[in-house]
């Protein structure tokens, strides 16, 4: 498989993290009075969306680039989309799956129980959400309740995950060795200029997201893993469209 250089690293990374940040700060500000009320929110909602569907967008040009097609025969493991490993016995799949249990867990204790850095009032999720004014907006709202389902689709499947991964952990093994995954873990922390406040945190998650990518050649731990934390938002949005929460 093709190794990044350190440029190449950092190049992709920047594709990535600044359009999310230049979406955060730049442009969802600007769109805010024009979606009142809650125009700020709704805003991040679509920058950020469009944000992690270009991440799909780049990593499949970057793999067509490389492999010369996007049949999935090709995709599947230039992307680590593939059974689990062992490194010691070379066994795929079957009870490696199970390994997953620990590194939800891991992941859970990681977001929930640690502290984190302050968040501003204005894009605080939690204050935000339980607002009488944010229960109005999304009470019976399926239609800005299908955009925030792509986001966590695009954010933890087909974006985030498959970026940092699948497309960048694979090709970061030459020049990282068996701290890869760390490396990778930094970048990933490093990539979240958009909620700055969540770097320590992602940090830490790497530990349960790119540690078992990383060991056993599978960007689906990665994913199946985050993919925990969209599941939880996108509960927590149908509730309060059923005007349940």
């Amino acid at each position: 498989m093709r190794q990044l250089s350190g440029w190449g690293i950092v190049g992709v990374w920047a594709a990535a993290a600044l359009p999310m940040a230049a979406g955060s700060w730049l442009i969802a500000p600007r769109l805010a009075d024009q979606l009142e009320p809650l125009g700020l929110v709704k805003a991040l909602v679509l920058t950020l969306t469009s944000g992690l569907i270009w991440q799909f967008v780049l990593v499949m040009a970057l793999v067509r680039r490389e492999q010369g097609t996007l049949r999935w025969s090709a995709v599947a493991p230039a992307l680590w989309l593939q059974a689990p490993r062992s490194p010691a016995t070379g066994r795929t799949g079957g009870r490696l799956w199970l390994l997953t249990i620990p590194f939800l867990l891991a992941f859970a204790v990681e977001s929930l129980a640690l502290p984190g850095l302050p968040v501003p009032d204005s894009r605080n999720l939690d204050l935000v959400l339980a607002t009488s004014q944010a229960r109005a907006w999304l009470d019976g709202n399926w239609g800005w309740y299908a955009v925030v389902l792509v986001m966590v689709v695009f954010n933890t499947v087909l974006g985030e995950e498959l970026l940092f991964r699948g497309y960048l952990l694979p090709r970061m093994q030459r020049r990282f060795g068996r701290w890869a995954w760390l490396a990778n873990g930094v970048a990933f922390a490093a990539y979240h200029l958009h909620v700055p406040w969540v770097i320590p945190t992602a940090l830490l998650d790497s530990v349960a997201l790119a540690y078992p990518s990383h060991r056993y050649r599978s960007a689906w731990f990665g994913i199946i893993v985050h993919s925990s934390q969209s599941v939880f938002f996108a509960l927590v949005f149908l509730f309060l469209v059923l005007g349940r929460a």
